[in-house]
């Protein structure tokens, strides 16, 4: 069974960052994606910022957050990072790491990874 771990969420206020970081450990192989979603209360999961470890570490992001987060990986496999700058009160909920070895859908669409992490929290306030 694979394993996803997210951890570095955290309470910060508006204008401040965090790191979150993402691994599978014990996996053998690479991914062909990796992806951060976010879930806040009341609300659908979406899509923040996914990327395709090879060949060139392709980035999408969200309209929400470009400019302000940054989605990056580790010489380590299958690790990836996301940092949070400038951070909202909107920006609050809970972060899922999510990863899959099937190919390659719309890399902000979940139903593109078959592997999840439990979550985050992030909380921003005002």
């Amino acid at each position: 069974q694979v394993q996803v771990v997210e951890s570095g969420g955290g309470s910060v206020q508006a204008g401040g960052s965090l790191r979150l970081s993402c691994a599978a450990p014990g996996y053998a192989y690479d991914f062909n994606s990796m992806g951060w979603f976010r879930q806040a209360p009341g609300k659908e999961r979406e899509g923040v910022a996914a990327l395709y470890p090879y060949p060139g570490g392709s980035t999408y992001y969200v309209d929400s957050v470009k400019d302000r987060f940054t989605i990056s990986q580790d010489n380590a496999k299958n690790t990836v990072y996301l940092l949070l700058n400038t951070l909202k009160p909107e920006d609050t909920g809970m972060y899922f790491c999510a990863a899959s070895n099937r190919g390659w859908g719309p890399p902000l669409s979940s139903s593109s990874y078959n592997y999840w992490g439990q979550g985050t929290s992030v909380t921003v306030s005002s």
